[in-house]
């Protein structure tokens, strides 16, 4: 088979994420993963946060007009983003890479799209700075989003972890895309007898300037409100 047949086989079909969701690898891989992070002091990184990264980067995508290709792939990316934790928190997101291309790969994935993929995962930490395509940027804003208190393993000790705090004081956590205005807006209320405002930006600032870049590849504008207030 040549390179471009090899590329092109299949790629009008939708990708199995049904599939993907109830992959065994894929599951141990997740589970493996979030036992690490725990091990560490991280906030949850399991299930729960794969499937709504997936399912929000999907619904980014949807909303915003792209293709119903393209939202798969982005809820792929979103479901296997975090897997290479199981392996240590340095360089996992390249890792998760790595890891997803094998689960993939035996999902029937073209290869095309696996290429796609992984580069989204790579690129989902703001630290990567390149934002390539749609699929990525769907990625990053939705794992970026997802801040909220059931992410904390242990209340008990949020005064002493601001990540944890941060989290555990977001009481509600809304992520709202807007077609028509091309606008995709974080909608966070954050119990300020828990953590004060300007913690939130004390760790998350980096990401939002990050989310702010994805929007512009998404041909969008990026707003965070907290307390019902534009802060960006």
């Amino acid at each position: 088979m040549q390179r471009s047949d090899l590329l092109q086989t299949k790629t009008d079909t939708l990708p199995d994420i049904e599939g993907l969701y109830n992959h065994e690898r894929a599951r141990l891989y997740i589970e493996a993963a979030d036992r690490y992070l725990e091990a560490i002091g991280y906030t949850e990184h399991g299930f729960r946060h794969c499937k709504i990264v997936s399912t929000t980067a999907y619904k980014i995508i949807k909303k915003l007009g792209y293709p119903e290709k393209l939202a798969c792939l982005a809820a792929a990316a979103g479901y296997l983003h975090d897997i290479g934790n199981m392996l240590g928190r340095n360089m996992h997101n390249k890792m998760s890479a790595i890891l997803a291309k094998e689960i993939l790969e035996d999902l029937k994935f073209p290869l095309i799209d696996i290429t796609r993929i992984m580069t989204a995962i790579v690129v989902h930490e703001e630290s990567e700075g390149v934002i390539p395509d749609e699929i990525a940027a769907a990625l990053l804003i939705a794992d970026k989003s997802d801040v909220h208190r059931s992410r904390v393993r242990n209340p008990s000790m949020v005064s002493e972890d601001i990540h944890d705090r941060v989290n555990y004081a977001a009481t509600k956590s809304e992520l709202i895309v807007e077609h028509d205005q091309r606008k995709i807006t974080l909608s966070l209320i954050i119990d300020t007898r828990i953590s004060p405002v300007i913690e939130y930006f004390e760790i998350f600032l980096s990401r939002m300037m990050a989310c702010r870049k994805a929007a512009k590849v998404l041909k969008s504008e990026f707003n965070l409100y907290i307390n019902n207030t534009r802060m960006a």
